[in-house]
């Protein structure tokens, strides 16, 4: 197939994905039209696939308010917050030192300044989970206030951005930003009421697993995560990562070498509870040792900059023959290792892995992750093209 059809082809998929409705967060509607988008894509293609589901919640939030007398302060639902109407005392905090003295027993806390430094790692998450993220969990189910407010500035290109994203964590909470919070913390000690309109709702999501060669004894994994952030259409994050995954599998639709390929669309990446990670580890987990190596694409086609990869636990041998391969791919450089992504789950089990994103992934996370912005025209289809190409040749010489 000619260069500009994989590149017409690349477009196509690229806005099918990110138009999806309402999005593609997981367990929603339009997570479910895209995954059935891409198995229907891979069937054409003679791969082998596996869409078994798994469970999620969904969640829907509405109106919220928050009042002290007269006065409204503009707060906004964190997502998978539970739902409440309380009118309690304010009690504020600022650090750790701060929240294990205060007596907040119904209720409602303000947290900000130091405590609200960095995002919270949901509280059951297995890949990484620091020590002082679960003391600040501990702390707060054992001090048992009856809402949250949370004062936080800014966490890439969120301003503010939501300090608990977490499922499995049922005190009703909402945030605001920084300035915000001061004028909030002004009125300690008084009344407010807080009310959130919102549902957590039971849901079913699958990944897509197709599989190549499944007869063969070792294989060759590429992954990509399907969903996207809350209300964001997820170009960068990480659509681009699933159409290069599809170019790859037609470019490798007569693959007939000497590994079982593997080509995964996980579903959870963006979500509390990495449901789809947590899925594949449960039900593949002794196919793991079968893996020779491990490839996951992520946050690639940014239109400033080139793609960048990254490897991990790998021999010379092999280390020798990649960077070869990619070597012939103008915009493709060699860039710094990240431990946030997907490939992360094969490095664990010390597997040769390789983790394509973008040369100017800190000028991305900065201006367009997770926000409304990450849309289609930041993404250079071009440089999806070569990446899977680079693939390609890479996975034909292994």
């Amino acid at each position: 197939m000619k260069r500009n059809e994989y590149l017409q082809k690349a477009e196509t998929y690229l806005q099918t994905l990110c138009g999806v409705k309402p999005n593609r967060c997981l367990g929603s509607k339009g997570n479910r039209e895209a995954t059935d988008y891409v198995s229907q894509l891979l069937r054409q293609w003679d791969f082998k696939i596996d869409t078994s589901k798994f469970e999620c919640l969904d969640y829907i939030s509405r109106e919220t308010y928050l009042k002290c007398k007269d006065r409204n302060y503009e707060v906004y639902i964190s997502p998978y917050s539970l739902g409440c109407d309380i009118t309690a005392e304010l009690v504020t905090v600022s650090t750790v030192c701060e929240l294990e003295k205060c007596e907040c027993k119904n209720k409602i806390l303000l947290m900000k300044g130091e405590l609200c430094a960095e995002q919270l790692i949901p509280k059951n998450f297995v890949f990484y989970n620091p020590d002082h993220h679960k003391k600040i969990y501990s702390l707060l189910e054992d001090k048992q206030p009856s809402a949250i407010i949370t004062a936080t500035d800014r966490n890439g290109a969120l301003y503010p951005f939501p300090l608990i994203v977490d499922g499995d964590f049922n005190i009703p909470n909402v945030y605001c930003s920084d300035k915000i919070g001061e004028k909030i913390s002004e009125k300690k000690g008084e009344l407010f009421n807080l009310k959130i309109n919102s549902n957590r709702i039971s849901s079913t999501a699958c990944n897509v697993i197709a599989q190549k060669n499944v007869d063969k004894r070792k294989k060759i994994v590429i992954c990509a995560h399907i969903d996207a952030y809350e209300n964001s259409p997820g170009a960068s994050d990480n659509a681009s990562g699933i159409v290069v995954e599809l170019l790859l599998a037609e470019m490798l639709s007569k693959y007939q070498g000497d590994y079982c390929v593997e080509i995964i669309a996980f579903n959870g990446e963006d979500h509390y509870s990495a449901g789809g990670q947590m899925d594949y580890l449960h039900r593949y987990e002794k196919d793991l040792e079968r893996i020779i190596l491990a490839i996951n694409v992520d946050g690639v086609g940014y239109k400033f900059g080139k793609s960048a990869y990254s490897l991990y636990e790998f021999p010379d041998n092999i280390k020798q023959k990649a960077n070869m391969v990619f070597s012939n791919y103008k915009d493709i450089i060699k860039g710094e290792q990240w431990y946030n992504g997907d490939h992360m789950i094969f490095v664990k089990y010390s597997k040769s892995t390789i983790a394509f994103t973008a040369e100017k992934v800190s000028e991305l996370m900065a201006t367009y992750t997770h926000t409304s912005k990450d849309t289609p025209a930041i993404i250079d289809c071009e440089k999806l093209v070569d990446v899977a190409l680079a693939l390609q040749n890479l996975i034909i010489q292994f």
